[in-house]
């Protein structure tokens, strides 16, 4: 029962009517009285605003119970139809106990909007053969607004030619057509340009025009018109084809194709006149298109029409006299009759080369001609007058194909007219080649630097020779004439490409082997019979620092020290050793300077970087150590710079004693001189391992085979001694530093030795007298070294 209750409520509805475009927060209506709603409840019981199919244009005061405007309301917005009415529907709701209340609210239209026109501008294409009458629908205008709102009326600028007609649809619109009243001319007026006016029913009117462009289209009603009925011009005979004569210029009142001329002769106009003058159908351009001669005719007479391209053309007419003025109009002729285009460079001097004839068909001066050949002089030619009108061209000099390989000879012929005329002929000839240069290099000499080591296979050089000639005569190829060096051809060490001269080194050459090598080299061309030439190749080394210092003096084994014994009594400037070292490079990178590298005691000794002399600076003092150790080192001036290095350790002792020149003494050693207690406690704990050492020693020296008695020669020096079982290599040093042995020393006494693994060991110490020992043997070797630098 509550919900039937409620629905009867709901069918009820209450309509109010506004205009539109309202202000916001404008009154509508006071719902709580017209619906019979208790003002201090709406809050409780939450009134609200259900609109349907819209925006929420309105809104409730829930404390004054009125209906008011939220948003402005546009009727165009909501009724896009052109209905009269237009309602904005609504459902007031209150909760507890729920009420439902129908609003309708008619939105009232006002005259807000002004006539539109779908097009602003209407373009009309009217002939100016249309009758009066003749009607032409027009764009309606259109208003938003509806009602005596909407539009009421249209009007016309003022115009002689067009009115308008207005006219009413079933739906009430108003449309309108426009209506000729009068005959139109293209020629007076070729535009009309119409304001069109539409005027609403509101109040006050609001109205928007549109712009009428009446385009009045052209009829062939005009025939084409040239400025006068004769014309008369003057031309010169032998005026050259296009010449403009004169131009025409009809014109025509109307427009487009109705205008657009085409220029013809008529039928009264000669065909040789025709033939003569051109006439250019579209420009009305008069130009010389044959030959005018004043001696075959003085004048030409034309008719020309001018018509245009309407669809019922019309034409105007016109008569044109040409006079013809008169010239030295016949250019003199020239002919050949025989001529040859190409010669050879060896051609006998009088060879005829060309027959020429000249003449003119003018008379008088004006036929009286003459030949000339251009630049004569320079020219290896001469051109003889045979006859009246006949002409030699001879060979008058040498030829010569290399200085000149094409004439173009002007032959031109000039007659003695006001002004004179004259033409021209060319004849072109060609020098043929023949092999009569031979090829030609640059220059007599090349010298070419290659610098040793190089890749084999690298390009030295290209020598280019030229040849003046042509085709086979100038095709060249290069040989290298052959040259043996030691049993070596040139063929072998180089190569030359045949076909450009570029030469090639087939090998990696060595400075210190080889320095240079000078040969020939041929070029000959390809002709019958062939020529050639050749050139002078001088091909030189350069050295390269590629050759490490070898050092020779003092001499030692790869990788080990050289020992020298100084006594400690040795005064300044003892010189202790010399460093000799050699290097295979020449010039600056052979050039070997020496250097200390390291140094025990830099005080004690001096180098001398040139000849390597190593010498004492001062006197040894007790507190000086006994072992001096030195690293010399040999660099070459080279770039990078090689070097090599040498150890040499010098041993100081207190006395070097000497020997009886009969008898062999054994070296006695202090062996406890300057040692301490500690060194002769350290040597005492020792010995037993030394003993058990000797006696293994001594074991396998029996198993070996008895030492041989070797004889020394006498005349060894006093002061050198060498140690006893130092051991001798077998095979032969070589003696550096130029140092010799006397033929005639002797040796004072004999040693023994015995054969050990292919080595000769010194068993007794070698006391030389007289003679002399190398200098790379130190003059003191201790017993059982095995140093090679013993060798001699």
């Amino acid at each position: 029962f509550t919900l039937i209750a409620l629905w009867g409520c709901a069918l009820s509805i209450t309509r109010y009517s506004i205009p539109e475009e309202m202000e916001e927060g404008s009154f509508v209506a006071n719902l709580a009285t017209d619906l019979g709603l208790d003002v201090r409840t709406l809050t409780q019981r939450e009134a609200k605003l259900d609109f349907v199919n819209s925006k929420n244009y309105l809104d409730i005061k829930k404390d004054t119970g009125e209906l008011v405007i939220r948003e402005k309301i546009d009727r165009e917005n909501i009724c896009t139809s052109k209905t009269t009415s237009c309602f904005l529907k609504m459902d007031v709701i209150l909760e507890n106990p729920i009420r439902i209340f129908n609003i309708e609210l008619e939105i009232m239209d006002i005259n807000d909007n002004e006539p539109v026109f779908r097009r602003k501008t209407m373009n009309l294409d009217i002939s100016e053969a249309t009758p009066p009458g003749e009607r032409f629908s027009l764009t309606n205008a259109v208003d938003a607004d509806v009602g005596t709102n909407s539009v009421k009326t249209y009007h016309l600028s003022e115009s002689k030619f067009f009115n308008i007609d207005i006219q009413t649809g079933s739906d009430g619109s108003k449309y309108v057509d426009l209506v000729l009243n009068g005959n139109l001319d293209r020629e007076e007026q070729g535009a009309h340009n119409l304001i069109l006016t539409a005027v609403d029913g509101g109040v006050p009117p609001r109205s928007g025009t549109a712009s009428i462009i009446i385009n009045v289209l052209d009829i062939n009603d005009n025939a084409p018109l040239f400025s006068q009925p004769v014309y008369t011009v003057n031309v010169s005979e032998n005026s050259a084809a296009g010449t403009v004569v004169m131009v025409l210029n009809a014109t025509d009142l109307d427009q487009g194709t109705n205008a657009e001329l085409l220029y013809s002769y008529t039928l009264y106009t000669s065909e040789k006149t025709q033939e003569i003058f051109m006439l250019d159908q579209h420009t009305g351009e008069i130009k010389v298109k044959g030959v005018i001669d004043y001696e075959e005719s003085q004048s030409f007479e034309m008719h020309i029409q001018a018509q245009d391209r309407g669809t019922n053309p019309l034409s105007g007419h016109c008569k044109v006299t040409v006079y013809v003025n008169d010239l030295n109009d016949n250019y003199p002729e020239v002919t050949i009759k025989s001529v040859k285009n190409a010669v050879s460079e060896d051609t006998p001097i009088g060879t005829l080369i060309a027959v020429v004839t000249v003449r003119d068909q003018d008379s008088g001066d004006n036929g009286v001609v003459e030949l000339t050949l251009s630049q004569q002089r320079t020219l290896p030619l001469l051109l003889n007058k045979t006859s009246e009108g006949f002409y030699e061209l001879i060979v008058s000099k040498p030829l010569d194909r290399e200085m000149i390989s094409k004439y173009e000879l002007i032959l031109m012929v000039t007659d003695k007219g006001s002004p004179p005329l004259s033409e021209n002929e060319t004849i072109i000839l060609d020098i043929l080649d023949i092999n009569d240069n031979a090829p030609t290099f640059p220059q007599p000499f090349y010298t070419i630097h290659v610098v040793e080591n190089n890749v084999p296979g690298a390009l030295l050089t290209s020598l280019s020779a030229h040849d003046p000639d042509l085709n086979e005569n100038q095709y060249l190829v290069y040989f290298i004439m052959e040259k043996e060096i030691v049993n070596t051809s040139m063929s072998m060490l180089f190569s030359i490409n045949p076909e450009n001269g570029d030469l090639y080194a087939l090998k990696t050459f060595d400075y210190e082997r080889e320095r240079d090598f000078l040969f020939h080299i041929e070029a000959r061309d390809s002709g019958v019979p062939p020529l050639s030439s050749n050139v002078t190749v001088h091909i030189i080394i350069q050295d390269q620092n590629d050759n490490t210092p070898i050092i020779v003096s003092p001499w030692r084994a790869q990788g080990s020290i050289v020992e020298e014994v100084i006594p400690r009594s040795t005064d300044k400037g003892h010189l202790v050793a010399k460093v000799i070292a050699i290097d295979a490079d020449s010039e600056q990178n052979s050039r070997v300077t020496y250097q200390l590298l390291q140094i025990t005691d830099a005080s004690l000794f001096s180098l001398d970087q040139y000849n390597g002399e190593i010498r004492t600076t001062r006197m040894f003092s007790y507190r000086d150590p006994r072992q001096q150790r030195l690293v010399i080192v040999a660099k070459d001036n080279g770039d990078p710079a090689l070097s090599a290095t040498v150890t040499i350790k010098i041993s100081t002792v207190e006395n070097v004693m000497s020997f009886s020149e009969t008898t062999e003494l054994p070296i006695e050693y202090d062996m406890f001189t300057d040692l301490n207690l500690y060194l002769v406690i350290g040597l005492g704990a020792v010995s037993f391992l030394l003993l058990i050492t000797i006696l293994v020693i001594i074991v396998l020296k029996c198993q070996k085979p008895k030492p041989k008695a070797i004889k020394i020669p006498p005349n060894a020096n006093r002061n050198s001694v060498i140690s006893r079982n130092s051991v001798i290599s077998q095979r032969s040093s070589t003696i550096a530093d130029s140092t010799l042995i006397s033929s005639d020393a002797y040796w004072y006494s004999l040693f023994l030795a015995e054969t050990r693994k292919g080595k000769v060991v010194v068993r007794q110490p070698i006391i030389p007298k007289g003679g002399y020992f190398v200098s790379s043997i130190p003059r003191s070797i201790g017993p059982s070294e095995t140093d090679s630098r013993a060798s001699t």
